[in-house]
């Protein structure tokens, strides 16, 4: 069965609309043969992708992005992207969102994140862009963060 970690005509959407919208390559030397594998499993950076919903669901995740939200592949595929986002990031998040939807990329972005555990950490480096095939047609948005750091737990308990 394929599914989009093994998928290299979606790795070829990942990596052409990233090119395309930017001008510059996701990878500094983008993968030659077994695109989707390398994407997967040896990518040095997090890479997710989200459909096209009122509510969006993730549809991909890499193993570094996997790793670092503490979800497996198929408990990511059904989790909607804003509970990607801590409460507190909620806001920063949607207006993130809506300036990719709007001028299709966006880059610098930094965020803070809650794993399935609830540990909080921020995500760097942030591009994210439209999914946008050479037809033009939409099919989501994806994001690369290329570092992430432990955020200081704070306790927001009554004093």
């Amino acid at each position: 069965m394929t599914t989009l970690f093994n998928d290299d005509s979606f790795a070829q959407l990942l990596l052409s609309s990233y090119r395309r919208l930017t001008g510059t390559p996701l990878f500094p030397s983008e993968p030659a043969g077994d695109t989707a594998r390398r994407l997967y499993e040896n990518a040095p950076f997090g890479l997710l992708a989200h459909d096209t919903g009122a509510d969006p669901i993730f549809i991909y995740a890499n193993r570094t992005a996997q790793q670092c939200f503490e979800y497996s592949w198929a408990e990511f595929v059904r989790l909607p992207s804003r509970l990607s986002a801590a409460a507190e990031g909620q806001s920063d998040r949607e207006k993130f969102v809506r300036s990719v939807t709007e001028h299709g990329y966006a880059s610098g972005y930094r965020g803070l994140r809650i794993a399935k555990s609830g540990r909080r950490f921020w995500i760097e480096d942030v591009t994210m862009w439209n999914l946008v095939d050479a037809d033009g047609t939409h099919h989501g948005q994806a994001a690369v963060f290329r570092s992430w750091t432990e955020a200081a737990q704070a306790r927001t308990e009554t004093q």
